[in-house]
C-alpha cells in the first residue's frame, strides 16, 4: 500500500503541503486532483523520496520513506511530470542503465527488458536517441522505466499530459491492465483520467484535502446529478411544458448547443415521467441522456471554495 500521515511540505512561509493523510490499498487506482499549484507533485515527490517531508511521513509497501528510504524506493515505480530522462542515451541503452541501477541481473533481467520493451512497444525505437523521440515515446519509455523492476507500488505524475488522444488511450489501458496487481496513484489535472482508470479520487487545493470520494460519489454532488438532458424541436416551446412534470424543479435552455436540461427536485427520479411525457406527446427528439454528474463542475465549487477562504 501507499499511505501518507500528516504530510507535509514548507518553503519559508509558504505551505505547499499542509498535513495530508491519506491510504491507497493494493488493486485501487487512485486518482490525486488539483489546480496547478496544489500540491500535487510536490506530495508525489515526498513520497517517492526525491524531496525531505517537513513533517509528517509516508510509507510504501510498509517501508517508511525516511526511516527506510531505500526499501521504499526499491518497491516503488515513479514517473516523474515531464517524463525526464538522459535525451543523448538511445532507448536501449537508457532501459539497460536503469536496470543496472535496480539491480537487475541475468535471465530476470532478460525477462523484465523485453516485458517492458514489449508492453510500450518500444522495438522500432530501441535504437534512437530518447531526445529525437516524440512526446508519446519519451512518455512511454518513461512508463517503462517505472515499472522496469516490477514494483508493487506505482507513482505516475501527470502521465497522459500533452498526449494525443490514441496516445492517451494507450497509456490508460496499460495503467488498467497493471491496476489488480498493483497500488497506483495518478496525479493529475485532467478529469476525464478518472473516468477512465480512477477507482478513487482525492481533491487537494492550496495543499490541503478538500474531498476523498469514489468517482460516482464526488458526480453525485453535482447539480446535474439525475437531471435529464435531450435535445428536441422547438426546444422552447417544450421548455415551457417540461417544468409542469412533477418532480421538476427546473428547466434550463442552453442556445449554443440547443440542449435543454431538466433538472429534479431533491429525492426525485424524474427520467421515467420526462420520457413518458415525450412519447406521450409525440415529441420528435435526437437525444436523450439521464445525468450521472459532472466532475469539473464539482471541482470547481470544491476548489473555488478553498480559494475563496484562502483569499478570505
Amino acid at each position: 500500500m501507499i499511505e501518507a500521515e500528516n504530510l507535509s511540505k514548507t518553503w519559508g512561509r509558504l505551505h505547499a503541503v499542509d498535513r495530508v493523510s491519506f491510504r491507497v490499498e493494493p488493486g485501487q487506482v487512485l486518482g490525486f486532483l488539483g489546480p496547478n499549484g496544489a500540491g500535487k507533485s510536490t506530495t508525489m515527490k515526498m513520497i517517492a523520496g526525491f524531496l525531505e517531508p517537513s513533517a509528517g511521513t509516508a510509507r510504501v509497501c510498509g517501508f517508511d520513506v525516511r526511516e527506510q528510504s531505500i526499501q521504499a524506493r526499491r518497491a516503488l515505480g515513479y514517473l516523474s511530470e515531464g517524463a525526464p530522462s538522459y535525451g543523448e542515451m538511445t532507448v536501449r541503452g537508457f532501459l539497460d542503465f536503469v536496470a543496472n541501477v535496480r539491480d537487475l541481473r541475468d535471465s530476470h533481467r532478460r525477462q523484465r527488458l523485453d516485458d517492458v520493451i514489449g508492453r510500450l512497444q518500444l522495438e522500432s525505437v530501441l535504437t534512437q536517441s530518447i531526445e529525437t523521440l516524440s512526446k508519446g515515446f519519451r512518455r512511454r519509455v518513461g512508463l517503462a522505466q517505472a515499472i522496469l523492476h516490477d514494483p508493487r507500488a506505482l507513482i505516475l505524475d501527470e502521465p497522459t499530459d500533452g498526449l494525443d488522444p490514441n496516445q492517451k488511450h494507450e497509456v490508460r489501458s496499460l495503467i488498467q491492465s497493471m491496476a489488480a496487481e498493483r497500488t497506483i496513484i495518478i496525479s493529475t489535472h485532467i478529469l476525464e483520467e478518472v473516468h477512465a482508470v480512477c477507482s478513487r479520487a482525492i481533491i487537494i487545493a492550496a495543499g490541503r484535502i478538500l474531498a476523498d470520494a469514489t468517482p460516482a460519489e464526488l458526480e453525485a454532488r453535482s447539480r446535474f446529478h439525475g437531471a435529464v438532458s435531450l435535445l428536441a424541436a422547438e426546444p422552447l416551446k417544450l421548455k415551457d411544458a417540461l417544468t409542469r412534470i412533477e418532480g421538476v424543479a427546473q428547466v434550463e435552455f442552453d442556445p449554443p448547443s440547443g440542449r435543454i436540461t431538466v433538472f429534479p427536485r431533491a429525492g426525485q427520479t424524474i427520467f421515467p415521467r420526462v420520457d413518458a411525457f415525450l412519447r406521450s406527446q409525440n415529441v420528435p427528439i435526437s437525444g436523450i441522456e439521464l445525468e450521472r454528474g459532472r466532475l469539473d463542475e464539482v471541482f470547481r465549487d470544491i476548489t473555488a471554495g478553498k480559494n475563496n477562504q484562502e483569499a478570505a
